[in-house]
């Protein structure tokens, strides 16, 4: 067996959940755990949160319909929307949270025929530019989704586009978008990502959205973790397989990025980029890296991840 090993805290991930529920008292938090929980297992984070998150955050049906098979009461929010008209149908059967970010959307759920309403999200488009409807789009679509069969709660939401770059003139911009059309009546309203939540507190409103920080890594590039109260959720673990001794002037791994200035030891981990290790991740064993049981380990001045 290849002598490399990914474990997850899942302590860790309702550690960090309670750190944004401690950040804004009185809100309620979407776990957000689309893409397999970001990797970290989308069945075992949904169990370990089922007794303390208030909902969950996916980007598809098939995801969702994950999340309900193992919690049945659970609010269950459809990031993306549905993709065509059929599968409103299948949305209202999931019980599921709607984001609705087009106008398209908005007519596909008005023309289908639903065994109950579901709650809309109606996505403003508040700066990031990627989906989303523009203010006057969605005060239109507002007037048409207020009092329809098809919707039971109504209710706003964006995304931040730099939240994570603190002070960035963007983020002021998006957050005075968003309160322009509070003067709608909508029954709940969500902004805040897992920067704002550690950041922003007036963009906490009813619903904040968790993501990265769950899983333990910081938004900000200048804030570690830890000095956000994170956790670490996934540690990656290698065995040195080989070493070998460099000459003076001779180069290390790919493009040559290394050259020794002496005679040097030099350590080769069972783990590459095709292990999701970072491609552009510099070259030298970083902080944290554990290499157990390893009989070379205090002999070795150098690790290069990016040998294999």
């Amino acid at each position: 067996m290849r002598p490399l090993v990914a474990s997850i805290d899942l302590a860790a991930v309702r550690h960090n959940y309670a750190v944004a529920k401690r950040c804004a008292p009185g809100r309620q938090a979407f776990a957000v755990v689309k893409a397999n929980a970001y990797g970290h297992g989308l069945r075992e984070v949904v169990t370990v949160l089922a007794d303390d998150a208030d909902g969950f955050a996916v980007a598809c049906l098939e995801e969702a319909a994950q999340v309900r098979a193992m919690h049945d009461s659970a609010r269950i929010l459809l990031l993306e929307g549905c993709f065509e008209i059929s599968e409103y149908r299948m949305a209202a059967q999931l019980q599921l949270d709607v984001v609705l970010h087009s106008v398209v959307q908005v007519e596909q759920l008005l023309a289908s025929e639903l065994a109950r309403p579901v709650n809309v999200w109606l996505k403003l488009d508040s700066g990031m530019h990627r989906l989303g409807l523009d203010e006057a789009a969605l005060r239109d679509c507002h007037a048409r989704l207020e009092g329809a069969a098809q919707v039971a709660e109504l209710n706003l939401l964006s995304h931040f586009a730099c939240a994570d770059e603190r002070g960035h003139s963007v983020t002021e911009l998006q957050l005075e978008r968003f309160l322009d059309v509070l003067d709608l009546p909508f029954d709940q309203r969500s902004l805040a990502n897992s920067a704002a939540v550690l950041m922003i507190p007036a963009a906490h409103m009813d619903w904040l959205r968790p993501g990265i920080m769950l899983y333990g890594a910081s938004p900000f590039a200048e804030l570690s973790a830890a000095e956000l109260g994170l956790q670490a959720v996934m540690s990656l673990t290698a065995e040195l397989i080989a070493v070998r001794e460099i000459a003076v002037g001779e180069t290390v791994g790919y493009g040559a990025g290394w050259q020794a200035e002496r005679p040097s030891r030099i350590g080769t981990v069972s783990c590459g980029y095709a292990d999701g290790y970072p491609r552009h991740a510099p070259a030298g064993r970083p902080s944290g890296l554990q290499v157990p049981a390893c009989r070379w380990w205090g002999g070795c001045r150098w690790i290069c991840s990016r040998l294999i």
